[in-house]
């Protein structure tokens, strides 16, 4: 097995966030994947690295050999961890539906808003990254699947814009 050509991803896990119901959570040990508890930092340097989130340019071709940077939480608590990473240059994705339930009666999800799981498997299709086995896990893999089918058969490839 050959490296990667990328730095690995890193997570940064807010300690609200329940480990029962965090979906990334089976990739914890895997190789290519840190985490970060939430407000400490981890060891690796962020400067090869793009955050994922809502609002800036579209994951593309040119960022194949930076490392992914996600913050984990439910959606009010990722926002509170946002100006902590600002270093990392904000990178989104191209709208996607999630099959993850929303049960938060106080708060609206953003629009195009996924699981981290689910933007995980985004970002590395995208980019060209290995994507089997990242859903095997994931509860709702086969409805996230068939919600984007149409978009799975337009492009399976990096994104060259």
């Amino acid at each position: 097995m050959t490296a990667p050509d990328h730095p690995p991803t890193i997570f940064v896990v807010h300690p609200k966030e329940k480990r029962s119901k965090c979906t990334i959570e089976p990739l914890r040990g895997r190789a290519g994947f840190v985490f970060w508890k939430h407000p400490k930092p981890g060891r690796e340097p962020l400067e090869n690295y793009v955050r994922l989130g809502i609002g800036g340019p579209v994951l593309s071709h040119a960022d194949r050999s930076k490392g992914l940077l996600l913050l984990d939480g439910t959606w009010r608590l990722a926002a509170s961890m946002e100006q902590e990473f600002e270093r990392a240059p904000l990178r989104s994705l191209p709208a996607w539906e999630t099959a993850y339930p929303r049960t938060s009666k106080l708060f609206d999800d953003p629009i195009g808003g996924l699981a981290t799981i689910e933007a995980l498997y985004v970002a590395h299709m995208l980019l060209g990254r290995e994507t089997d086995s990242l859903l095997d896990s994931y509860h709702w893999a086969d409805e996230f699947l068939a919600l984007n089918r149409d978009r799975l058969n337009a492009g399976n490839g990096p994104r060259d814009d």
